[in-house]
């Protein structure tokens, strides 16, 4: 399970990166028939042709093996690259076994094996994002390989978690838009051993069951796309499941095993030490648990941990806090012994960081579904989350960092599958303020002030960039990528983050030019920055694909207000501005507001929401037709001396950027009857 963390680049020595060494060679496993071969159609086209695919995954008592063998045709030179080999395994499992690999040229078969060897790549390919997860790689480059050609390899790999053993779960897909030729996948078991299966509609015309088997084989599989525009859990579409947990309360009640043994603590550890300090320093439990997040997002780096076994096994508390490194399963136990500690009931969640866990109630039940690790703490009545992977600046909170639809809490006796409701951003993610003071004329460079914030995940990324530089640092780097287009000159750089309101934010001041349009007899127009929309496509599907999907919306909200203080010596009622705009369309609220005032300034506020991620096909028919009168204009100021201009349409008042907070929680970026609700 890994999640956002820092970058950490750990060299090792040039001599242990790889070595040379034969693979263990021998026959083809008794379990894993082989298909026929496809003959190579005369008009074949692409880069290749798939001959035969197999790939069958074996349970047995004790383990899983997966066997791959296929035999591609070679017809462009650009699929040469096929004849770089890699294959990957987990030791800690076992190691694999080939079994040939060929080359058929012109009814010769030439064995590779016979002169090339397989380098085995000591060093973890993932290091440089922190990750030490214990594969191995053997990779070969197959010499002399031409096109027209066919290579031919077939190898098993045992694939079972080892901490899991022999509690098997998996999956078996075919590609949205696979090449040409025959796929076969297929699962099979000894007796006793069957999983629960689940196929998807779209794989099952290709399914064949016998004694103890289950096979997928698509000739010339067709391309089957997941419906457009429809939410993340159609594109499953071709995706079959096995598992052997029946509920989801078994895999609750497995993992928790697992971090229960990983948080205990003997009297003298130097964690209890810890807990006893913090203990010391803080009064309510709400602080205690917030001082243990923060230690251990503060003295523990992040580096992914799945050497023997541990891809599942959380590292125990002591074990992470004495070598002050752990991924998101031993930050996680570490944060759990911690608040035992101080008395703060708490439990272990798993997550998909991945924003795949859209329709998993439907899934069978499964460990492969998640890919983070967090905690939940209860405390004052209030359930919080708590990240010790993310920087300290990511405080507990109400609300998790990600938008997670189903997450499973750990527990004693299991715990079922919780949905997460799907609710409107309550902050904007992203948001730009401008401050255009344009009093010294048309001709002249304008004051700016140049406010940018973002939240979420972005905001984090953005402040571990900006907070590792010094502030001088900053505005130099700043001041070179930024002076010469929009600033004349800048004055000041300010960067924070607020941590109440979980936002990043950049703060610039300086000079710049202003782009009037010059329109002739002394009026003169200007478009506001962040006023435009650009309209959302249509909601339209092609007649193949399935008519009844809901379509689906990314859940975002994004804010822009600008102010700009008029050119002195013009007359406030000489100024107009394009139109407002209070629109929902495809579930999304699009609104924009402007508003001139007499202290000689023009407002605009721009705010976009989600409001609603699904919607009917009905719906979207209609928004469609609604489409054509979507105002994506930009937002524009308009100054004619010879024409009186008046405020009209739906107003509502738009405070100047400075008369408020508008990186606080309050900012009008909306309606006022969607801000109440």
């Amino acid at each position: 399970m890994r999640t956002f963390a820092v970058v950490l680049v750990l060299a090792a020595p040039a001599s242990a990166l790889s070595q040379e060494r034969e693979i263990s060679r021998g026959p083809v496993p008794e379990w894993a028939d082989e298909s026929e071969l496809l003959p190579v159609p005369a008009d074949a086209s692409g880069l290749i042709f798939i001959r035969r695919q197999d790939t069958l995954v074996h349970l047995s008592e004790t383990t899983q093996h997966t066997f791959s063998s296929s035999r591609i045709a070679i017809l462009n030179p650009q699929a040469l690259q096929i004849g770089n080999i890699a294959l990957a395994w987990n030791p800690a499992a076992g190691d694999p076994i080939v079994h040939r690999l060929v080359v058929h040229r012109s009814g010769e078969t030439i064995d590779v094996l016979e002169a090339s060897q397989f380098k085995i790549l000591r060093r973890e390919d993932n290091l440089e994002q922190a990750t030490l997860d214990g594969i191995l790689t053997a990779s070969l480059q197959v010499p002399d390989l031409r096109v027209g050609d066919e290579l031919e390899l077939a190898y098993t790999v045992p694939s079972n978690d080892p901490t899991l053993g022999a509690t098997n779960f998996g999956i078996l897909a075919i590609a949205d838009s696979p090449p040409s030729g025959r796929i076969r996948l297929g699962l099979n078991w000894v007796e006793g051993q069957k999983p629960d299966i689940s196929v998807p509609e779209g794989l099952r015309s290709y399914v064949t069951e016998g004694d103890r088997r289950l096979d997928i084989v698509a000739n010339d599989a067709p391309v089957a796309t997941a419906p457009a525009f429809a939410p993340p859990r159609y594109f499953m579409h071709r995706i079959a499941e096995y598992s052997d947990f029946s509920t989801w309360r078994e895999v609750s009640a497995r993992f928790n095993d697992l971090f229960v043994e990983a948080t205990q603590i003997d009297p003298t550890s130097p964690v209890r030490i810890e807990a006893e300090r913090i203990a010391s320093q803080h009064t309510s439990a709400k602080d205690g648990a917030q001082a243990a997040l923060e230690l251990v997002q503060n003295q523990v780096r992040y580096v992914y941990v799945g050497l023997n076994g541990g891809n599942y096994s959380p590292a125990d508390a002591n074990t992470t806090w004495e070598r002050r490194y752990g991924d998101c399963k031993g930050k996680t136990a570490l944060l759990l012994a911690l608040l035992a500690e101080l008395d703060v009931p708490a439990r272990a969640v798993l997550v998909q960081n991945a924003a795949m866990d859209d329709g998993m109630d439907e899934r069978l039940p499964s460990p492969g579904h998640f890919d983070h690790v967090l905690v939940q703490a209860d405390i004052e009545g209030e359930t919080y989350w708590l990240d010790g992977t993310l920087p300290a600046v990511a405080a507990m909170s109400i609300e998790p960092v990600h938008p997670y639809r189903y997450v499973l809490p750990l527990a004693d006796a299991g715990s079922d599958l919780v949905r997460i409701p799907a609710t409107p951003h309550v902050l904007p993610e992203e948001m730009g303020l401008f401050e255009i003071d344009a009093r010294a004329g048309f001709d002249e460079p304008a004051r700016i002030k140049s406010v940018s914030v973002r939240r979420g995940l972005a905001g984090l990324i953005e402040y571990m960039q900006y907070s590792s530089v010094a502030p001088n640092q900053l505005e130099a780097g700043l001041k070179q990528s930024l002076v010469g287009e929009v600033w004349n000159r800048i004055e000041s750089v300010s960067y924070r983050y607020d941590v109440d309101t979980q936002a990043s934010i950049l703060t610039i001041e300086g000079t710049g030019p202003v782009d009037w349009e010059d329109e002739g007899r002394g009026s003169y127009d200007l478009t506001l920055p962040g006023g435009g929309f650009s309209p959302p496509p249509r909601r339209v599907r092609p007649e193949e694909q399935d008519q009844t999907a809901p379509f689906y919306t990314e859940p975002g909200y994004s804010c822009h207000a600008t102010t700009v203080r008029l050119p002195e010596g013009t007359d406030l009622d000489n100024w107009g501005f394009n139109t407002t705009y209070d629109q929902m369309l495809f579930g999304r609220l699009y609104y924009r507001m402007m508003e001139k005032r007499d202290d000689h300034t023009i407002r605009m506020v721009r705010g976009s929401r989600t409001e609603q991620q699904e919607i009917s096909p009905a719906i979207a028919e209609k928004d469609n037709e609604r489409l054509s009168k979507f105002d994506n204009s930009k937002a524009n100021i308009v100054y004619d001396p010879s024409r009186t201009m008046r405020g009209w349409g739906r107003l509502s008042p738009v405070p100047a950027t400075y008369e408020i907070d508008w990186t606080g929680v309050d900012a009008p970026c909306l309606p006022e009857d969607v801000l109440s609700d």
